[in-house]
């Protein structure tokens, strides 16, 4: 919900860039907020301040005035209000006009989309008994705060080259003026021709990540986790569940990341992650891995997960003595609600399925 005031705050504050508390100077824009919406003019209105949706009572008066926290009383109990409607700030300290349009800036900051940056620190060069490649490591960082998953893989030229190849399909006039970094006749091994293709290959990333269909397609995500996530399948399938794990979980933080928008890409990493769990013999691990795999599986209509999904956390919950009676009640409604014959796949034999 956004309030908004026909008040210039500058006029009585910036002038002078007068320090005031925030309590000071919210009371005075909250005074002039009530006086506002008795007058109702909708002109040179600013911003007042910013609150999550609050439910709103049958027959109440949703009036500007009864969502305006009261910071007259006392400083503790106006920013106690002011935390309930989501202001988060101190009512104790001094913020002039600057400081304070700086603050809130930085709040709606914090709900701008997860920015990238593709960083290739390193190579390699690879030399086997009929063949010699590069390869390059690729760090994917997120940008703007402290990222302490830095998650490194390695491809070489060639799934650069397929890459680029896959996207020309359905991306052609998206990426006319985008550069793929080209092979020489000679001297592609040079330690020159490398540093200057991995600045190549760096630019290239974020020239694709720049392009708004492109870094939701499903290439694009693909180049970053595939090979993992088949050596991993393969691992898992042949019952080596410590090195299919920590290749899942490695494959799952460059998902989260790359696809913090479509988080439904997630959910069969996920599950694979709690097969791994629980048959590393780690039921609480696996059930907290349900618990984060459920609710996407509810969101997006994931059917095929949910009976299996659903099932293996009423074993584990019930491993652990959790409460599980609602879970219990759920998959019955769902088994229920299915047409035709109920899928018997569970959730290890439906993630085996994958990569196959």
């Amino acid at each position: 919900m956004q309030i908004k005031v026909n008040f210039d705050i500058s006029r009585h504050f910036s002038t002078q860039n007068i320090p005031v508390t925030t309590s000071e100077l919210y009371i005075h824009t909250m005074r002039m907020a009530q006086n506002a919406s008795a007058v109702g003019d909708p002109c040179d209105t600013v911003e007042a301040f910013e609150s999550s949706p609050q439910p709103v009572p049958p027959h109440s008066d949703t009036s500007a005035r009864h969502l305006i926290p009261d910071l007259s009383s006392s400083p503790q109990q106006g920013h106690e209000q002011a935390v309930t409607l989501g202001l988060n700030i101190s009512p104790t300290s001094a913020m002039t006009t600057r400081e304070l349009q700086q603050y809130w800036q930085g709040v709606r900051s914090d709900r701008k989309p997860v920015k990238l940056l593709f960083e290739i620190p390193s190579t390699r060069t690879v030399e086997q008994a009929l063949s010699r490649y590069v390869v390059y490591q690729i760090v994917v960082i997120k940008s703007g705060s402290y990222d302490s998953k830095k998650v490194s893989i390695e491809r070489r030229y060639s799934d650069f080259e397929r890459l680029h190849h896959q996207l020309l399909q359905d991306f052609s006039e998206e990426l006319e003026e985008v550069t793929f970094p080209r092979k020489r006749l000679t001297g592609n091994f040079a330690e020159e021709s490398i540093a200057e293709r991995r600045l190549a290959f760096k630019d290239y990333l974020a020239q694709l990540y720049s392009i708004h269909c492109i870094r939701q397609a499903a290439p694009f995500h693909g180049f970053f986790t595939d090979p993992e996530l088949r050596r991993a399948h393969g691992l898992l399938r042949g019952g080596q569940y410590s090195q299919a794990l920590e290749l899942l979980l490695q494959a799952l933080d460059l998902q989260e990341k790359l696809a913090h928008h479509r988080p439904v890409l997630t959910v069969p990493t996920l599950c694979a992650v709690m097969v791994c769990q629980r048959d590393l013999d780690d039921p609480s691990s696996a059930f907290s891995t349900g618990q984060r795999a459920l609710p996407l599986v509810r969101r997006y209509g994931l059917q095929k997960y949910r009976c299996p999904l659903l099932a293996m956390m009423v074993d584990l919950g019930f491993q652990l003595g959790h409460p599980i009676a609602q879970l219990q009640e759920e998959l019955s409604r769902v088994k229920d609600a299915q047409r035709g014959p109920v899928s018997l796949l569970s959730l290890k034999e439906l993630v085996v399925q994958e990569f196959t």
